[in-house]
């Protein structure tokens, strides 16, 4: 297999760990749904693999996932609801596998979530050694109490977690956070990677130690929750393109314009990075971007097409919400685009869903470069992908120059830690 050949032989792996006749626990980062729905099962078909790896085996599978953010930051309440529930996802997988899956039912404690994995589950369990049930999916994750808590209520999740299975499996490459899930268990269980996780990791290679030139583009709504990682992007490429809000940031620091939606903050951080660029010219600036005069919508006569060259120093401009088609038409960008020979993109550059004018013509204009290793990273990133270019996303599935990974935070987490062996989950696996 060409991935395990990239790996560190340090990470142990699923076909290299004995599964015949074993309860396998795996984690999965299945976090599509949205409102009760599937929005795009692209993360689920990927796991495909190891789950049919699993059965093929002889294994017998308990999943999890975490789906959406039930759990309030500020208050520490969780709302066990219809809107964040794995439902879904076992009816997808159902289908998809024409097997019957099992989701246990936990009473919730008031608001504080789900306090544990109680001795219910033990007919399922029994169910499912004897080939009643072909798997069990577990809850939501973050519908436990335990599961982003640091106390008491954590060590035991994880302990219960551990005591279903005989052997844990990460295959959630999206969830980069140690949580009981995705890391203490690991510490009560054997513990290996899924063919997803390989197969990620074996992909950031390119990231981390890419054919040159390297171009990133990289976008965001916010500059100061993207400044560490977009640091360590920047000394890593020969060229980073900037968007989004992140874009509007850098005009604001740069030109010394002011943009409605950019805050002094960010501001103040994006001009750190602008005296780092000084003399080095990594940052590709496009020219041209869509100033609206209202968020509500693409208004006829309230939206117009705006270039970088007639900005003056204290200019108050109203909100920037894409980039124009022809920025991709400028020579600089053009050059810069056709010479590299790995591309990263984590970018949405327009306001969606009535901006995406920037997006597709970014996407088009990087299909160009045939001599390009193309990364795609972050489910945002993807589905605008998928819904602009529909007919360029169905064309380069088989196409090896392509890759899309299913976390793009988990990309930037692992380029600011400079390894994908320092995420913590991962972390948690590697035989010391």
């Amino acid at each position: 297999m060409e991935d395990e050949r990239t790996l560190d032989p340090k990470l142990p792996l699923l076909q290299n760990t004995d599964i015949q006749d074993r309860i396998v626990l795996i984690r999965f980062d299945h976090n599509v749904v949205k409102n009760g729905r599937i929005q795009d099962p692209f993360r689920i078909d990927q796991t495909i693999g190891t789950i049919y790896n699993v059965v093929e085996r002889g294994g017998r599978p308990i999943m999890m996932t975490h789906v959406g953010r039930p759990r309030d930051k500020k208050t520490g309440r969780i709302d066990v609801s219809d809107d964040t529930s794995v439902k879904p996802i076992v009816e997808y997988l159902e289908r998809k596998l024409h097997t019957r899956l099992f989701i246990p039912e936990f009473r919730p404690d008031g608001d504080h979530g789900i306090p544990g994995i109680d001795t219910s589950i033990n007919m399922a369990i029994k169910r499912l050694r004897s080939r009643e049930i072909g798997g069990i999916y577990l809850p939501n994750t973050r519908w436990f109490t335990g599961e982003e808590s640091s106390g008491i209520e954590r060590k035991e999740l994880a302990v219960q977690m551990a005591g279903l299975a005989d052997v844990f499996v990460n295959d959630a490459f999206g969830s980069w956070q140690p949580h009981a899930s995705t890391f203490d268990v690991a510490n009560h269980l054997p513990g290996c990677a899924g063919y997803l996780l390989q197969h990620e990791i074996a992909n950031l290679n390119k990231v981390l130690i890419p054919a040159r030139p390297f171009v990133a583009v990289v976008a965001g709504s916010k500059f100061t929750t993207k400044i560490e990682p977009l640091y360590s992007i920047y000394d890593k490429v020969d060229h980073l393109i900037l968007g989004g809000v992140i874009y509007n940031t850098y005009l604001c620091a740069k030109y010394g314009i002011n943009v409605k939606g950019v805050e002094e903050e960010d501001v103040a951080a994006a001009k750190k990075l602008i005296e780092l660029d000084r003399g080095r010219g990594k940052i590709v600036e496009l020219p041209l971007f869509y100033e609206s005069d209202t968020m509500e919508g693409k208004v006829e006569g309230k939206y117009r097409v705006r270039n970088i060259k007639h900005l003056t120093e204290g200019d108050q401009l109203n909100y920037i919400l894409d980039i124009a088609s022809g920025s991709f038409d400028d020579e600089n960008v053009e050059r810069v685009l056709d010479c590299a020979r790995t591309i990263f993109v984590n970018a949405v550059m327009g306001y969606t869903p009535h901006f995406t004018e920037g997006s597709q013509a970014l996407d088009n204009r990087i299909d160009r470069n045939a001599d390009a290793v193309k990364l795609y990273g972050g489910g945002d990133t993807l589905q605008e992908f998928k819904n602009l270019c529909p007919g360029l996303y169905l064309s380069v599935q088989d196409d090896s120059s392509y890759y899309f990974f299913t976390g793009g935070g988990t990309v930037l987490k692992a380029i600011e830690l400079g390894s994908p062996y320092l995420l913590e989950p991962v972390k948690a696996l590697i035989v010391k």
